[in-house]
């Protein structure tokens, strides 16, 4: 077996990232998020579950006033191709091994059923806020959005500040 290639240099990746952000509202005229790309799954889903309620639901009925679907869109591309790149990455510095990490305090169907309910609040939060992190954090925050700013400085402090009672599980 190889030897695992380093990490890239964090500097890097966010030059990296930022010239991605940079080339998304040059292209597309749009930033970067990825829960949009799930809402039009999920629509998808549903609509073919039962078209009629899909098309009538105020919520999703918008993404199929026209002919082309609600997954012929660039962020259902953009999401698509995140995680092909990612896979690919891990793949070419030999990172992909299929485990689940877990601290010495929890076991590894506890580490699955938190990830579960951490994934189910995210999913819902991203929906209320009408956006997830990735769309708050870097277009909303290359924009200087006041909202963004100050939702960002929330979950950085909510994390520090609930760090000091799940550190436990971890150590």
């Amino acid at each position: 077996m190889s030897k695992q290639r380093e990490f890239w240099n964090p500097y890097a990746a966010g030059v990296a990232l930022g010239l991605v952000l940079l080339a998304s509202f040059v292209l597309t005229g749009q930033g970067l998020g990825a829960s949009g790309a799930v809402t039009r799954v999920q629509a998808s889903l549903w609509h073919a579950l039962d078209p009629t309620w899909a098309t009538e639901n105020a919520n999703i009925g918008k993404f199929f006033l026209s002919d082309t679907g609600a997954l012929n869109t660039w962020i259902v591309f953009l999401v698509v191709g995140v995680a092909l790149g990612g896979l690919l990455g891990a793949l070419s510095a030999k990172r992909v091994k299929f485990e689940t990490i877990h601290g010495p305090r929890i076991g590894r169907d506890m580490r699955w059923v938190f990830a579960l309910i951490g994934g189910i609040i995210s999913g819902i939060a991203a929906q209320v806020a009408r956006g997830c992190t990735s769309g708050q954090a870097l277009t909303g925050g290359a924009q200087l959005a006041l909202g963004s700013w100050i939702f960002m400085f929330a979950v950085f402090g909510g994390a520090y500040g609930l760090a000091y009672f799940v550190r436990k599980q971890w150590i």
